[in-house]
């Protein structure tokens, strides 16, 4: 399931649309590179091994990945970012289809 380059470039001026409104500092904005980038290497390291995966698998894989990033935030996002962090998956996920 690879993106077509306007659907990355879409999702690439949403995510830094989205660091602005969190208002996140040079460390959080490195912390959060670093945790989406870990997710994001799991995932294509799974599809690698997975070379006939199907849509629906990729959606429950990143369902699996989403509750440790989700904590991981915990460790240096405050309250107010997660709210917002929390909305913007929200918003992310019916953009994509994706419930739950």
């Amino acid at each position: 399931m690879q993106l077509h380059s306007e659907a990355r470039e879409a999702i690439k001026s949403e995510l830094a649309h989205f660091a602005a409104d969190l208002k996140l500092s040079e460390d959080q904005k490195s912390r959060l590179r670093t945790a989406l980038e870990s997710a994001r290497e799991k995932i294509e390291a799974y599809r690698g091994s997975h070379p006939d995966i199907s849509k629906a698998d990729v959606v429950a894989k990143l369902k699996e990945a989403r509750a440790p990033l989700r904590k991981h935030l915990e460790n240096f996002l405050t309250p107010e970012q997660l709210t917002k962090w929390d909305a913007e998956v929200a918003k992310a996920k019916s953009f994509l289809g994706i419930s739950s």
